[in-house]
């Protein structure tokens, strides 16, 4: 069943255009990434779609009656809702319910609970409650009554998420829904997302949620799209075939050009004694031989300053605000070349770290000795700081006209930035006109310039595309300094770093040898173990259980009175069927049709024993 259809889409912004006559379907089920280079146009072909900007022609038909949820890069939330009202800010009665008996769990409103209890059970939607829970608890989102104008930016895009998931929608359309998330979150969200029946379209720039979500890519280059049924790596496999076929008819185009050329300058001037056909066909042709294929190649031989035997060195060094603690008596000392991933969940100190390496804040006991030669460069997450009525070329201006290179050279600004993935055509763009993902990639140029031998990069790849990551990676590759990386990017991070500190919070770092899937693959032996031995505790050792019981909740109350009805209910349909179907009177279609009923009543009667078990506990 189709639920989108776009027919000959076209959009521009005055004289640029951004994509033009575009022609795509989305079918139930399907779950689509869109990707491009930044400024190409993704966002606002997400927006066209929703009706949020108008497109200059073409059509958008969504099937009727369907359920779509939005979720936005800066999701406009009420400052004033609380963070519950926010996520279940949805039009459905089935949430409406749930947030009603929230609300009345909070006030532990016992006789509106009892209402609400039954309400819930007719509309079926205690699932959804349960679902509530499950998501708040997953995106880390405790305290329900905070007012969302008090949250960081970090726990809006949480909310946002949270929204979007709970909207009961059958079309999700996401613009990068991993930022801001840590890498627990991601997981389960790529986990949830592949394994859910949902339909979706997305923008994101995290290559393995495309590999493991995504079954369809669709490329917005030159202005089109191109549709690729499968997911990244095969994208990848295919977009290199394309181009190679591409590259392969330009240099045919060419060689037929030359020969086109040497006719035309043969002929006489004018234009009516020449072939007319053959004259439209060369201009045809012109167009296809001066075809030029982007390669991206992120050239940057700036000299660097040698690194000498001492670079940094902590010597047990302690940080701590309040009760958070960041490092406690932590000594380390770096190498030449260190290729060092930070990993850890948001709110153990990694930020910090960067900030205490750097010179940014001040350990409260031991010392951090820096080496002489040691030239920082830091990256960090905050927005390049400059005037957005700047032009392009004068940012890289204000750092020098002339950059140093090896052995004695030196480059323009203009040639710099060109290395840089910005064309000529852009330098004397205004800032404020760049693409999140543009100024991101100017700030690291501004970084790189400063000829830093110990480079930092804190999240280097967000809002960046995942071509300027691939030409990124490939000019780490060459970076002959120490290299720090904090990123929730599991495809960069898996690619650069050889060792991992992995924050646990309360000052324990854990140096560990390998890169992102080794530090996940311990992970999950660890808590693999902690499971088995916690079993083993509850088997063998039952005294070690805590003497104070847990009172039952109100809602298990009300589950446990309603056990207490169907299990006799269900004994008594059993003991009918297992009647009928001893006397032989029944035909092979009602022997299948009774017998599958018995089994299933068998089912639900072990089920609900179990429970009434469990439950008996509490009571």
């Amino acid at each position: 069943m189709n639920f989108l259809s776009v027919e000959q889409l076209t959009k521009s912004y005055g004289e640029r255009l951004l994509f033009s006559e575009l022609t795509f379907g989305i079918e139930q089920g399907q779950k689509a990434a869109i990707v491009a280079k930044n400024g190409s146009g993704k966002t606002t072909l997400l927006r066209c779609l929703l009706g949020k900007e108008p497109a200059d022609s073409g059509s958008i038909t969504f099937r009727k009656e369907l359920r779509i949820a939005f979720m936005e890069q800066t999701e406009d939330l009420d400052p004033e809702l609380s963070v519950l009202d926010a996520v279940l800010a949805h039009d459905l009665p089935e949430i409406k319910l749930v947030k009603s008996y929230n609300d009345a769990l909070a006030a532990n409103d016992e006789e509106k609970l009892g209402i609400l209890y039954q309400a819930l059970t007719e509309h079926q939607a205690w699932d959804l409650e349960v679902k509530v829970q499950q998501i708040m608890s997953v995106l880390k989102l405790k305290d329900l009554k905070q007012k969302v104008g008090e949250l960081s930016g970090g726990q809006k895009k949480r909310v946002a998420l949270a929204k979007v998931l709970l909207a009961e929608a059958e079309f999700l359309i996401l613009d990068e829904p991993t930022n801001h998330l840590d890498l627990d979150m991601i997981e389960w969200l790529e986990n949830y997302l592949s394994a859910s029946q949902l339909t979706i379209l997305m923008v994101t720039h995290d290559r393995y949620f495309l590999e493991v979500v995504c079954d369809t890519i669709f490329e917005l280059a030159d202005q089109t799209i191109y549709r690729y049924k499968g997911n990244f790596s095969y994208y990848l496999e295919k977009k290199a075939e394309r181009e190679d076929q591409l590259q392969a008819t330009i240099e045919k185009a060419k060689n037929t050009f030359r020969k086109e050329l040497d006719w035309i300058r043969r002929q006489p001037k004018a234009r009516g004694t020449k072939q007319k056909a053959r004259v439209d066909a060369f201009s045809d042709l012109k167009k296809v031989a001066t075809q030029r294929l982007d390669e991206d190649e992120l050239e940057l031989p700036i000299k660097m300053e040698r690194l000498g035997t001492k670079i940094v060195e902590f010597h047990k060094v302690s940080k701590s605000y309040d009760e958070l603690v960041i490092l406690d008596d932590f000594s380390y000392h770096f190498q030449r070349q260190e290729r060092l991933g930070i990993v850890g969940n948001n709110g153990t100190g990694k930020t910090s770290f960067l900030k205490l390496l750097t010179g940014g804040i001040e350990p409260d006991k031991g010392k951090i000795v820096i080496g002489e030669t040691v030239v920082f460069g830091y990256y960090s997450q905050d927005l390049i700081e400059v005037d957005p009525d700047m032009k392009v070329i004068d940012v890289v201006r204000e750092v020098a006209e002339f950059i140093p290179l090896e052995k004695g050279r030196q480059l323009s600004a203009a040639q710099l930035l060109e290395r840089f993935l910005f064309p000529r055509d852009m330098h004397y763009h205004f800032v404020h006109k760049l693409s999140g993902g543009e100024k991101r990639r100017l700030k690291l140029l501004r970084v790189l310039m400063l000829n830093p031998n110990f480079l930092i990069l804190d999240e280097p790849t967000n809002d960046l595309d995942i071509f300027a990551m691939s030409v990124l990676e490939d000019y780490l590759r060459q970076f002959q300094g120490s290299l720090i990386v904090v990123s929730h990017d599991r495809y960069f991070m898996d690619k650069m770093v050889d060792h991992l500190f992995v924050f646990q919070g309360k000052g324990k770092i854990k140096d560990l040898v390998g890169n992102y899937h080794v530090y996940r693959n311990s992970l999950q032996e660890s808590n693999k173990q902690q499971k088995q031995e916690a079993k083993a505790v509850d088997t063998t050792t039952p005294a070690a259980v805590s003497d104070k019981k847990r009172k039952m909740s109100f809602k298990e109350k009300q589950e446990f009175e309603q056990i207490e009805k169907q299990l006799p209910e269900l004994e008594a349909e059993k003991n009918i069927l297992t009647e009928e179907l001893s006397t032989g009177a029944l035909s092979n279609e009602e022997l299948q049709q009774k017998g599958e009923r018995l089994g299933k009543i068998v089912d639900e009667i072990d089920e609900l024993t179990m429970r009434w078990l469990e439950l008996s506990e509490l009571a």
